[in-house]
């Protein structure tokens, strides 16, 4: 099993690699193969509503987040993890996420998805909830932890002072693990649940 994490931070080893970091340890020990991609210090541009990747099956614009849709592809579970700007994600994760979760057409349903928010004092439970929001359209079940998972912490290393924060993190991952590996053992038994052709309606008469 494998689980993509994203690094939204533009320092590469600052507190958001920390959170990220101790949840791997516990991915480790639950056999479950990690890769951290640091994608916060990269220059992303956000979706342009163009309608190219309808045809395409992937973003016109070739960067970054056409790599990480092919290593999304092949998880199974997906944290996406960011520091806290003004109560919101970092506006590089949200361009990537944006243009990742509209372009990329393969069937997300049942991959795993956790969201990671750290945070110098406030704004982890506002940015919590935005980032949750990629994974509930997209069919996919959210893992939780023992709070909102979050971790406090300004300067890089200060995180793991953060003791609750730090548990927080390897609750998370150990549930997130035991949710991906029951969907395994669900999707031998059952299979995917099977999808209905999506409707589309707005609200204009």
């Amino acid at each position: 099993m494998k689980v993509l994490l994203l690094n939204g931070s533009p320092k590469a080893n600052g507190n958001t690699f920390t959170a990220l970091n101790e949840m791997c340890k516990v991915f480790a020990e639950e056999g479950i193969e990690t890769q951290i991609v640091h994608i916060g210090n990269k220059v992303i541009r956000g979706c342009v509503s163009c309608g190219g990747c309808g045809q395409k099956g992937a973003c016109v614009f070739n960067d970054e987040v056409n790599q990480v849709a092919r290593l999304f592809e092949e998880a199974d579970g997906l944290v996406l993890g960011s520091p806290v700007y003004y109560a919101s994600a970092n506006s590089t994760l949200t361009a990537l996420c944006d243009r990742l979760f509209y372009s990329s057409h393969f069937n997300k349903t049942m991959k795993v998805g956790a969201s990671v928010a750290v945070a110098r004092r406030g704004g982890i439970t506002a940015t919590y909830d935005q980032l949750n929001k990629y994974f509930g359209i997209s069919g996919m079940p959210i893992a939780s932890g023992q709070y909102w998972n979050g971790v406090h912490g300004n300067a890089p290393g200060q995180a793991v002072e953060d003791t609750e924060g730090m548990q927080q993190m390897r609750t998370l991952a150990k549930n997130m693990a035991f949710l991906m590996k029951s969907i395994a053992l669900g999707k031998e038994k059952f299979g995917i649940p099977e999808k209905e052709p999506t409707v589309f309606t707005n609200f204009i008469r």
